[in-house]
Order: structure tokens, then C-alpha cells, then sequence
């Protein structure tokens, strides 16, 4: 496993040239009460797997007897399958794209051809596979390579149309050469192309059959080194597949067209078909097709033979997807595949080409997917993947890790999640089945939550560094679906040209299963989890008119009271609220502006739950004098006040989701109180109002507030739209943007960036913790927001949730991105929430209930808790409830911090951060001393920015590609650990017994043919290589010390077991031969005394 080189700081040093730190006397002595347990010695970074279907993909190869799978990548990387739970990823340092892989059967390496005309031998037999050898070709392009099974011979066509030939053990150069002019010498009289197909005759390993793109295939005989015969076609050939006899061969064409030629008859071939191809009555050619890609004939010993094609459609239905076509007898399959397919591979119950292959399965690897189709079932099913390969079935638009849930939760969305599964597939095992688990008790529950551009939410059990889907959750069936291709008598209300149910942000709290989610079409959905179905006879739905500043926009009169929040009569029978008054109702013409409308139409017929996620309040922002609402930056959901608050660019809003009604509604500027000196100048001519606390308006009023300020915005694009425009415009990350690193720029009004529900201090004058709402802007201003909530039970219920502003706690450098509690002895304070009990269960057993958070032990004259804030620049911790600042950091000074999270390891409380200069770092808490500062990744696409997230122990992930998480922890104890874990993938085997000649073909010949290759091939009979045809470069570790690789006695005893395993496998081969030259002696010797007895009698004329 690849480690980095840490930067780890003295623990002693709290200062440096870009921080310092602020210490009153009262928060150095409670510093002395509180001790940091971490070091630098607790930190250590390093990538643990990655998941997901691989990007972009190029080649794939197969080992049968080991069931390993291995894919190749454009980007230079290979990807190894085995049962599920065991996979691995390997990277070409170059990154050169893999043209072909190809597997040392049962000997635990694998061969990867590049498209930098490089070979590489990679050993499979440690947990972390690692490259023996390479060779770098200089003078000619790879095209195909060919190893024959239990060869150490390995042959490579290059584009000139030579062959070399390659010591697998030593990865030199052999001098023996097939040229391509005595390949086809006056055959052809032009180049043939490059070398599109090598392989053995499977009954002849002394001959070996070579196609040429032109479409000429060449039987080379090796002893002799000629060609036996040559055959000639018209048409380009794309691949070559033998029959198991060694008889026949078919060929694939760029035509659409198969050959199938008889090896002593190579004027023409025995047999041409067009599989797809309309056959004329007239006894012409039938219409060229498509080219066929790839060819694979296998045999069975009871019927028919397979042949399965790639491509060969005809023309005429050029809009159909790729297809794989299956023909079997008489019958043939077209097998519809959702992505094009990129390679095929068929597999057999044999690794021996020269036996009957019985086919069982077909690998198909696609552009986005991987398909397994089980021949031995009627109908071609395919097989349940048990992969984590769909995690890009709809674009991910967000990411959030939670490590360390409740034991409890991953068996809750497994149980509904399972009742989601499709029918139809296979009732076999699944085929690819190597390796094995690893061992390491390092464990604990996890949990990745993804977003996607079609709505959808998914739940991942990640548990032991694996991954597996729990639960699918659709939001978009909340909403009404868009006629297509109808026409709309009013124009669309929609933000977006496409994904318009795309998720923006996600806010979950795992113990109490409340999932808040906001949208990029300006709407939150809160959900609760229920394993019982019910059916919803009306959604309930919450609309809110949110508003910027905009000098032109007529101002109420300052006198004017302020109107209190109306409930608006029902649109569709759908119960509605917002901040405005009665006379302001939905407006839509089709000469004024779009005013009042949501962006989305909520459903309005009955809608059917299943157990799982269900739907207990929709919000959404309306349009505001034909301008759309502004998108949601940030959210949070407390299940413990039953309250979720989320912001933008126009302000914020907290919304009672229990009583389903708006409790505030205001920008951001009207938080600020009159004498803040933070206090930013309101843009509007007009007296503004700003209440603090006591003074100002009473809390009941501002809980009302819905202050008419709208600002012109810009139409809000797609999520590909945002990230093309981002890419494009900045991605270098050379200037700072907002925390949420979204489409929002850097404009003079304040957008909220993050919140935080906590019980706290939230006035210097309190003297026990409450209810309070912490939040963060773009501006690096942190504000307070006091909550009063009435009594639990039907009080909560009727009685209204009170809100009132209490200023500002700290100003910061850039927006700010976390916050978080301590309390006095620096453990983190959790936020309190409500333990989840059944919401449809019977109304005698619903209780609500509330955990209390614990109250810190109070001291005279001393702070109770910390408030820990970090923003894109620097981090404070200040003292509540004092509000004095005892610790500040500068985290950076040329960069800004992307993500940062207050995460608790093993061994204590850290502050982890990750810069856009590709820095990931960790502070101590509470004083902030440096850990960690690891140089880990440049900042080099948006995606990284908007998916990277930390979790607790030590964990993180990040999307590294469209299709793949990369996950990574920053914990030495889990870098530690790591090998335990990961699953191994080689499994000593024997290999299958050779099939048996038979008698007659052992006596008179007639079966597989043997080489001794060494002969052919050693340094002795070819000579030595041209020293500059090809470059070799040793791995870092020979064959002898890769092999059977593991750590301590686990190692010693895997390597003495494979040595056992190969001298008993040699043992046994020795035995089998001495059993059949005993048996061939036994039948020569009663063969001979037979034909004495025959003759003994008869006289010499009687013969």
C-alpha cells in the first residue's frame, strides 16, 4: 500500500510564522484541567480502496482456475474482482491506457499490455499487488499479445506486423522473430497491417496462427520457422477464434461477416454467414453489417456449439443499442446491452483449449457497466451483481461519510432495503468467486450517503472496507412528472433544463433516522423512516417566499407593523404557508412576471410509501417578481427541537416540522444587531429593522419577519452546467470562493454557509445551556440564534417555537465551513436529538422523546463549554459563555480550506481539514496544535472539491472519478491495521487434470502435440535480442522475494504452503506420466502377446 511522507510538527510548537495563538488567563488554566491525548504519531495518511464501476474502461481478462477478474482502464489502471468484498486497485505510474491483460493461469500474476508500448508483470500473490518487470519498447507499437495456457513464452504483435517473443521469468527478449514478410512472403504484395491475433493450435502447441488486419491469417510453424499456410481474405478481420480440435477456425470481419476456415484448405473458407445481414433471394451477397469486434466459438460435449459475437448489426438499425448476440444450434440471441460494449469474455468449465470448453457464462464488460449472462439457463438471465458498481447509475452530486453509527441502523435500512431488489436474475452463484476475505478485527459501523442528479439518495453499508448498497430512496416521486412532449400552455416554472430533482445537500442524523434533503430546484424534503407502508392522501407542502436586497424594489413603510405570517388557501389540495400576506396570492400571466410559483409541482394524487423513507413535509422557495429563488447553500435538521433551518444567498429560513409552519423568514443582514460592529450597511434607502435579544422587536415578532428584499439572480444551471462553467473559469482555485463551492461568486450580499443546532450559551449572561442555533456566513461571521420551545407532548404541538437573534460571537478570515461544541473537560457535545421510535405506530405508543443533552459541570467564573469554528482560512476556539477567544490558528495563507470537519478519533479530539491547494491537515483541540500536514492531492477537478468529507476515526473519501470513491484514512492505527483487512487474491489451487487422449490417440498419435519452447526460444537455439528493440526495468522486488508476500508467520506460512502445493503438483504430474507409459507398456505387451497367440500355429505360407 502506497504510504505518503508526513510533515509531522513537534507536539511542543503552538506558534509558527502564519499562526498564532490568543490566551486570556482564565483559558490557560482551564487549558491545564483539559488534556490532548493526540500526537503525531496517532496520524499517518494513505489510501485504503476504492470503490465503484472503473473509469472509463479498455480490456479484461480472466483467470479460470483462480476466478479472478481483471480490468484495464484508458487512465492506466487495473481493477481485480474476486467474490464479493475482495477487489483491488492498481495504477501504471505512467497512466498510459491498458490495450490488453493477460493472466499467468493459477500462477497469481497478470501481464498488462500499455498503449506507451510497455509490458508489465504484476505479482497477485500479496494482498497489494506490485510490478516484477517491465519492458519498454522502442522501436515498435504494441498491438496484441497471446500467452498459451502453462507457457512462459509470451508473444507480442506489434504494428509493423512482427512477432516477439517474451521470457515471462525474466521478461527478456528471445531472438527468435517472426517477420512479416517471411510471414506472408508473396501472399500479398502490400504491408498486411499490424498484428491483430496471435494464438496456438490448440491440438499443435508448434504452430501458432497470426492475423493480419488486411485480412490475411497465417499458420506459422515454429520448429520450422515457415508458414504452413496462408489465408486470404477481402475484408479486414477484427478477430480469430479456434475450434477445440484444432481443425477449424473462424474469423470475425469489418463486413459483418464470419469465415470458418478448415486448416488444410486454404483457398476459401468452408463456411461464410452474415449473422445480421438481409439475405437476398437472388443468391447475391447479402448487405454488409457492422464490423463484428470479437468472435469467441466454444464447445460442448452434449449439443451444439456457442458462438458469441460483438457487434455485426446491420445498417439499417443504426439507432439500437450495442448488442451481444448469442447463437447456440439453431437459435440465435440478440442480447440488448444499456452502454456499448467494450469487451466480451466467455467462461468454460476448462482452462484447456484443446478440450470441449462447456461454456457457463458471459462476461460483458460495458462503457458504464459490468454484465454477467448465464448460457446454462433458458433465456439468457443474467447474474445479481454483487458489486458496488452502480454508484454512478445517476451522476453523484453530493457525498456525505458517517462513521461510527449506531449498530442498530445498517440492519434497519437493510431490512428495507432489501424488498427493493429486482427479479429475473440467475439462480446460480455468482462466477467470479476468488480470493478471500481479509482478517483484521478492526471494525465498526459505517455509512456513505450519496446524492444523484435524478433525485435519488442511496445508503452504503461500508463497513470494513467494503461497500454495499442498503437502501434507494426516490424523492422525485413527490413531485408530479413533466409531460414530455405535450404542449405547455404556460411557460415551465423550472430552474433547470435538466435534473431538476438533482440533490443539492444532505442533512441526516443517524440516531434519531431523520433525513432532511435539499434540491437544486429550491426545495427541502424532510423524511422519516417508518418500516411499515402507509399511504399519503395529500402531501403536505410549505411554501416560502424568500427575498435579496434590491434598491429599486418598493420598500414597506418603517412604521408599518409588520404582517404576521397567513396560512394561503389550498392550490391544490395541498395545505400551504408562507411569510406574506393574504392579498399577495399566486400570480402567472402571461404578460406580467412569474411571481408566487414554485419551481416544482408537488404531487397531488394519493401517494403510496413504502417501509423505508417517508415523505413528512415538503418545502419549497417560490419565484419573486419573475425571478427564480436562488439555490439552497446549506442545511441542518434538529430531531430534538423538531426544526430544520436551511439558507442561501437571499437569507435563511427555520421551519417547525412538526407543526408545519415558518417560523422565520429573513436575510442575513437583518441578523446583525445595531450596535454589532460587524454590522454589514444595509443597501436599501430604507430603516431597516435588526433586533438583538430584548431590544428591537419582541422574539414572537421577529419569528414572523418576512422582509420584503429581492436582488436580480442569475438563472441557476444544471449540476453539469455548474461544473463545466467552474472548470473552465477557475480551475486552478488560484482565488476563494464560498465554502459550499457551488455556482455561487463572490458577491457583496452575505450567504449563509453552515449551521449547527446545539444546547449552549448562546448570551454572555446565561448561566445554563439552551436551545440555540448557531450559523455561519460567507463573510466568516459567526451569528446566534436563541430557541425557546414550549414543553414536550400536545404542547409542542400547539404552542409556537419562539426565535429570537442574540448578534454576533466571532468574525473569521473567509466563509465558515464547520462548527462544533466542547465541553469543559474538551470532549465533543454531540448534538441532542430525539431517539427514533415508529412514527405510524398506534397513538398510545407514540412518546416523544427527547435525549438531554448532559449538562457540563458548571464552575465559578469559568467557561462550561468551547466553541470550535473553522473557516476557509483560519480557525478559532472561543469560550462560551464568556465569548472570549483563546485559540487561534491560521490554517493557510495562499490557499483556502475546502472541507473541515471536527471528527473524534481513537485516541482523542481533532479539527481535520482539506485545502484547495491539495494539503490535508489536522489541529489539535483545543489548542490547535498542528499534527498533521500531508501534500495529498492538487486540486485538479471540481468533483474532488464538492465530494471530498471526513468522517470520525480517521476516515475520508472523495469521488476520483464519475464512477469511483476513493476512500483514504488519516489514522495510524487503521494504516496499521490495513493489511489484515484488505481480502487476498490469490488462493493456492490445483490446476484441473489434463483431458485424456484416449487410448487409440495415446497409441498411434493424433493428440495434443507438445513444444519444448526452451529449445526453440532459450538464448541457445535464437541468440540474444537487439539490446534496442526493447528497454527492461526491474520492479522493485524480485519473483523470489514477491512471492506469497504477507507479513510475520502469516507469510512464512503461505509461502511454505505454495511451495508444498507446486512440488506436490510437480509430484503428481510425475506420477501421471509414470502411470501412463505403465499402462502404454501393459496393452504393448498384451497387444504382443496376442499377435503370438495368433500366429503361433499357422505355417509361414498361412501369413
Amino acid at each position: 500500500m502506497k504510504k505518503f511522507n508526513i510533515r509531522k510538527v513537534l507536539d511542543g510548537l503552538t506558534a509558527s510564522s502564519s499562526s498564532g495563538t490568543a490566551s486570556p488567563q482564565p483559558g490557560t488554566y482551564q487549558n491545564d484541567v483539559i488534556q490532548e491525548t493526540l500526537q503525531s504519531e496517532h496520524f499517518q495518511l494513505c489510501k485504503t480502496v476504492r470503490h465503484g464501476f472503473p473509469y472509463q474502461p479498455s480490456s479484461m481478462a480472466f483467470d479460470p482456475v483462480q476466478k479472478i477478474l481483471a480490468i484495464g482502464t484508458q487512465s492506466g489502471a487495473v481493477r481485480l474482482f474476486g467474490r464479493a468484498g475482495v477487489e483491488c486497485y492498481c495504477q501504471h505510474d505512467s497512466g498510459a491506457a491498458v490495450i490488453q491483460l493477460q493472466f499467468l493461469v493459477n500462477e497469481g500474476a497478470l501481464v498488462s499490455a500499455l498503449a506507451d508500448d510497455s509490458v508489465h508483470l504484476w505479482n497477485l500473490r500479496q494482498k497489494q499487488p506490485a510490478i516484477l518487470h517491465t519492458l519498454k519498447f522502442n522501436r515498435e507499437r504494441i498491438t496484441f499479445c497471446h500467452l498459451p495456457f502453462q507457457s512462459k513464452w509470451l508473444y507480442i504483435g506489434t504494428e509493423k506486423g512482427n512477432i516477439h517473443i517474451v521470457n515471462v521469468e525474466s521478461f527478456t527478449l528471445s531472438g527468435y522473430v517472426i517477420m512479416w514478410n517471411k510471414a506472408i512472403e508473396l501472399s500479398s504484395k502490400s504491408h498486411p497491417g499490424p498484428v491483430v491475433h496471435i494464438s496456438d493450435n490448440p491440438m499443435d502447441e508448434g504452430k501458432i496462427l497470426i492475423g493480419f488486419e488486411c485480412g490475411t491469417v497465417v499458420l506459422w510453424d515454429l520448429k520450422c520457422k515457415k508458414a504452413d499456410y496462408r489465408y486470404n481474405h477481402d475484408e479486414a478481420i477484427h478477430s480469430v477464434a479456434w475450434h477445440h480440435e484444432g481443425k477449424q477456425f473462424t474469423c470475425s470481419h469489418s463486413d459483418g461477416t464470419l469465415t470458418t476456415w478448415n486448416v488444410r484448405v486454404p483457398a476459401k473458407p468452408t463456411i461464410t454467414v452474415t449473422p445480421h445481414g438481409k439475405q437476398p433471394k437472388d443468391g447475391k451477397k447479402p448487405e454488409p453489417c457492422k464490423p463484428i469486434l470479437k468472435v469467441e466459438y466454444k464447445t460442448t460435449r452434449a449439443g451444439d456449439a456457442f458462438v458469441v459475437m460483438s457487434g455485426g448489426l446491420s445498417y439499417d438499425t443504426g439507432c439500437r443499442r450495442s448488442c451481444l448476440t448469442v447463437m447456440h444450434g439453431k437459435s440465435t440471441a440478440v442480447l440488448e446491452m444499456d452502454y456499448p460494449i467494450v469487451d466480451f469474455l466467455t467462461l468454460c468449465e476448462t482452462p484447456y483449449p484443446n478440450d470441449f470448453q462447456e461454456p457457463y457464462a458471459v462476461v460483458v464488460l460495458l462503457e458504464k457497466d459490468l454484465v454477467v449472462i448465464d448460457l446454462e439457463q433458458i433465456g439468457y438471465p443474467i447474474f445479481e451483481n454483487p458489486y458496488p458498481l452502480s454508484i454512478h447509475e445517476s451522476p453523484v452530486t453530493c457525498v456525505e461519510y458517517f462513521a461510527d453509527c449506531p449498530p442498530e441502523l445498517i440492519p434497519a435500512l437493510y431490512s428495507v432495503g432489501s424488498r427493493q431488489k429486482r427479479q429475473g436474475y440467475s439462480k446460480k452463484e455468482w462466477p467470479i468467486s476468488g480470493g478471500n476475505w481479509g482478517q483484521g478485527t478492526l471494525s465498526y459501523p459505517e455509512i456513505i450517503v450519496t446524492g444523484h442528479a435524478d433525485g435519488s439518495i442511496k445508503f452504503w453499508d461500508a463497513s470494513a472496507i467494503m461497500l454495499q448498497v442498503l437502501y434507494k430512496l426516490k424523492t422525485a416521486k413527490v413531485f408530479e412528472k413533466a409531460l414530455k412532449g405535450g404542449k405547455e400552455e404556460k411557460p415551465s416554472t423550472e430552474i433547470v433544463d435538466e435534473d431538476p430533482f438533482a440533490i443539492q445537500t444532505v442533512s441526516w442524523c443517524p440516531e434519531s433516522r431523520m433525513l432532511c434533503v435539499a434540491g437544486v430546484s429550491a426545495h427541502v424534503i424532510i423524511y422519516r423512516f417508518s418500516k411499515q407502508e402507509i399511504t399519503t392522501e395529500v402531501v403536505q407542502l410549505l411554501e416560502v417566499r424568500m427575498q435579496g436586497e434590491l434598491n429599486d424594489v418598493d420598500s414597506p413603510d418603517p412604521a408599518d407593523p409588520p404582517t404576521p405570517s397567513t396560512p394561503v388557501p389550498p392550490s391544490s389540495s395541498s395545505p400551504t404557508q408562507e411569510g406574506e400576506p393574504p392579498e399577495a396570492q399566486p400570480f402567472t400571466s402571461d404578460d406580467g412576471p412569474r411571481d408566487n410559483v414554485p419551481c416544482l409541482k408537488v404531487r397531488s394524487a394519493p401517494l403510496k410509501q413504502s417501509p423505508g423513507y417517508q415523505v413528512e413535509l415538503v418545502i419549497q422557495l417560490v419565484w419573486v417578481s419573475g425571478e427564480p429563488p436562488q439555490q439552497i447553500t446549506s442545511l441542518a435538521v434538529s430531531s430534538s427541537d423538531g426544526l430544520v433551518v436551511f439558507g442561501n444567498s437571499s437569507g435563511l429560513a427555520v421551519v417547525d416540522y412538526l407543526q408545519k409552519s415558518l417560523l422565520l423568514n429573513i436575510s442575513t443582514s437583518e441578523l446583525y444587531s445595531p450596535s454589532d460592529p460587524y454590522q454589514r450597511q444595509p443597501r436599501s434607502p430604507r430603516k431597516t429593522r435588526q433586533p438583538s435579544g430584548g431590544e428591537g422587536l419582541p422574539p414572537c415578532t421577529l419569528s414572523h419577519l418576512n422582509v420584503k428584499l429581492t436582488k436580480m439572480s442569475k438563472r441557476i444551471s444544471s449540476p453539469t452546467e455548474q461544473k463545466t462553467g467552474l472548470d473552465a473559469k477557475d480551475s486552478s482555485f488560484s482565488r476563494s470562493r464560498s465554502s459550499s463551492v457551488t455556482s455561487i461568486e463572490r458577491e457583496s450580499r452575505e450567504a449563509i454557509s453552515s449551521f449547527h443546532f446545539s444546547e449552549s450559551f448562546p448570551r454572555k449572561t446565561d448561566s445554563s445551556p439552551s436551545p440555540s442555533l448557531w450559523l455561519g456566513t460567507t463573510q466568516g461571521t459567526v451569528l446566534v440564534l436563541s430557541l425557546s420551545l414550549p414543553p414536550t407532548g400536545d404542547q409542542r404541538l400547539q404552542q409556537p417555537v419562539e426565535v429570537s437573534s442574540c448578534g454576533t460571537l466571532v468574525r473569521l478570515k473567509g466563509g465558515i465551513l464547520t462548527m462544533a461544541f466542547l465541553d469543559s473537560l474538551g470532549a465533543v457535545l454531540p448534538p441532542s436529538y430525539e431517539p427514533w421510535s415508529e412514527p405510524n405506530a398506534p397513538d398510545e405508543e407514540k412518546t416523544r422523546r427527547r435525549r438531554p443533552a448532559s449538562p457540563p459541570p458548571t464552575q465559578e467564573g469559568q467557561d462550561s463549554q468551547y466553541a470550535v469554528v473553522c473557516s476557509e482560512k483560519q480557525a478559532k476556539v472561543v469560550g462560551l459563555p464568556s465569548q472570549s477567544c483563546f485559540f487561534k490558528h491560521n490554517i493557510t495563507e495562499s490557499s483556502f480550506v475546502l472541507r473541515a470537519d471536527v471528527v473524534q478519533m481513537a485516541a482523542g479530539l481533532c479539527l481535520a481539514c482539506f485545502c484547495a491547494n491539495g494539503h490535508i491537515m489536522t489541529l489539535s483541540l483545543p489548542s490547535l496544535r498542528p499534527l498533521l500536514d500531508v501534500n495529498y492531492l492538487p486540486l485538479t477537478d471540481m468533483r474532488i472539491a464538492r465530494t471530498f468529507c471526513f468522517s470520525n476515526l480517521g476516515q475520508a473519501l472523495y469521488l476520483t472519478s464519475p464512477t469511483e470513491i476513493q476512500r483514504i484514512t488519516y489514522s495510524q492505527e487503521t494504516c496499521d491495521n490495513l493489511q489484515e483487512m484488505m481480502g487476498e487474491l490469490f488462493t493456492p489451487l490445483e490446476t484441473p487434470e489434463a483431458p485424456n487422449r484416449g487410448f487409440f490417440k495415446g497409441l498411434f498419435g493424433g493428440g495434443a502435440q507438445s513444444l519444448d519452447r526452451e529449445d526453440l526460444f532459450g538464448e541457445t537455439a535464437a541468440g540474444k535480442a537487439s539490446r534496442s528493440l526493447a528497454q527492461h526495468i526491474p520492479g522493485p522486488q524480485g519473483m523470489e522475494g514477491m512471492k506469497g508476500a504477507a507479513s510475520g508467520v502469516v507469510g512464512d506460512l503461505a509461502r511454505a504452503r505454495i511451495a508444498l502445493d507446486e512440488r506436490g503438483q510437480k509430484l503428481g504430474e510425475l506420477e501421471d506420466r509414470t502411470a501412463a507409459m505403465m499402462a502404454s507398456a501393459d496393452s504393448f505387451s498384451k497387444h504382443a502377446h496376442d499377435m503370438m497367440l495368433k500366429y503361433k500355429d499357422k505355417k509361414w505360407y498361412q501369413l
